[in-house]
């Protein structure tokens, strides 16, 4: 931007005062100055920076021509500390995700101009996109109608928005994409395995459907769960609970066919990613106690620094530990499948009928 500029737009804000300057994704002129080495030099930023700092440093500011600054930036932890500290920016405002309440008004907003069945529940749409942005509720808005249209509906209903839901978590429906008979019975059993584990764990989300039509991302099939509230914290059973629900389509397979399939790649990664973070984040093993190894996270752009701070020994207990949480859920998910083996198989025998089966019938 350059140092000359940010003087030009400050003269400009203070000759039309009272005024507000919004800078958008301010970490692109104000990372940190300290402790990077730079090779070839950046003066440019660096003066970019300065002039900023001065101009917000408060000394200008007339009380009859108030000049107000806001920011937004989604990597806070780079920003340099001089930006951060009261007197230039004396208030910091975290948007995140929004909840329940704020779910049902932006999707009044965005459903404005788009004409709803007269049955359409605003907030039963809300409390089925938890963890969703003001962005994709937009976008989820706009596939149902798309979809709506589709059919020559004259409204949009809830079944398209639900579906719309799908294509954007899961990907859109490949039904060019055919599978043999093995193929398909194997991928029903692993979905019904994640299904019934998920309505017999105690704490599990209630499962809103399941499907093995493949989809956009090199899914073959998936089980849809819908939470009931927004939750903020969880409790170790809880997400002991989520590992064996995410194991439990393994577990189908090893039952049924005595054997194991690529299929739970996905599903092992994203258990051992949430085991190793019970053990080394939230100080949930014993053995290991409640202390944190891991390095910083951003919080934002949800990205972990993997750096361990642990010794050698201790890394070693913390993989054992890892294998000890994932092994037991596996067992249970295990024993849980084989006392309902009836259930799975008559869930499974559905599916290969139908393709798809909401949570009512599961």
């Amino acid at each position: 931007v350059g140092a000359a500029r940010v003087r030009d737009l400050f003269e400009q804000a203070r000759n039309a005062a009272p005024a507000i300057i919004f800078i958008d994704e301010i970490d692109a002129i104000g990372q940190s100055r300290a402790g990077t080495i730079r090779l070839g030099g950046n003066d440019e930023r660096e003066q970019t920076l300065n002039q900023l700092l001065a101009e917000i440093d408060g000394f200008n500011t007339k009380k009859d021509k108030p000049v107000i600054i806001m920011a937004a930036t989604n990597r806070p932890e780079i920003l340099d500390p001089a930006l951060l500290r009261a007197g230039r920016f004396d208030r910091q405002i975290m948007v995140s995700a929004p909840d329940l309440t704020g779910r049902l008004q932006i999707l009044r907003i965005h459903s404005r101009n788009i004409k709803l069945s007269p049955d359409f529940d605003l907030e039963r749409a809300a409390r089925m996109t938890p963890g969703f942005s003001g962005a994709d509720l937009e976008n989820i808005m706009n596939e149902a109608a798309l979809m709506a249209a589709r059919r020559k509906a004259d409204a949009v209903e809830i079944t398209d928005f639900e579906a719309a839901i799908e294509r954007v978590v899961a990907g859109l429906e490949k039904k060019s994409r055919i599978m043999n008979e093995k193929e398909r019975t194997t991928v029903a059993y692993h979905e019904s395995g994640h299904a019934l584990v998920a309505e017999l764990v105690p704490h599990g989300d209630p499962v809103a459907k399941v499907s093995i039509v493949p989809r956009g991302r090199g899914a073959l099939g998936y089980t849809m769960q819908m939470p009931t509230e927004d939750r903020y914290l969880l409790t170790r059973e809880e997400l002991e609970d989520r590992i064996a629900v995410m194991l439990g389509g393994r577990a189908a397979e090893k039952i049924i066919f005595g054997t194991i399939s690529t299929g739970a790649s996905d599903d092992i990664q994203r258990a051992s990613e949430l085991a190793r973070r019970m053990v080394t984040e939230f100080g949930m093993s014993e053995k290991l106690g409640t202390v944190r190894y891991v390095g910083q996270q951003y919080q934002f752009l949800e990205s972990t620094e993997t750096g361990l701070n642990a010794s050698q020994a201790t890394q070693k207990e913390i993989d054992e530990e890892v294998k000890r949480i994932i092994s037991e859920q596996y067992q249970r998910a295990q024993q849980l499948l084989l006392d309902h083996k009836e259930a799975l198989t008559a869930l499974t025998q559905k599916l290969l009928e139908t393709e798809t089966v909401d949570g009512e019938m599961v």
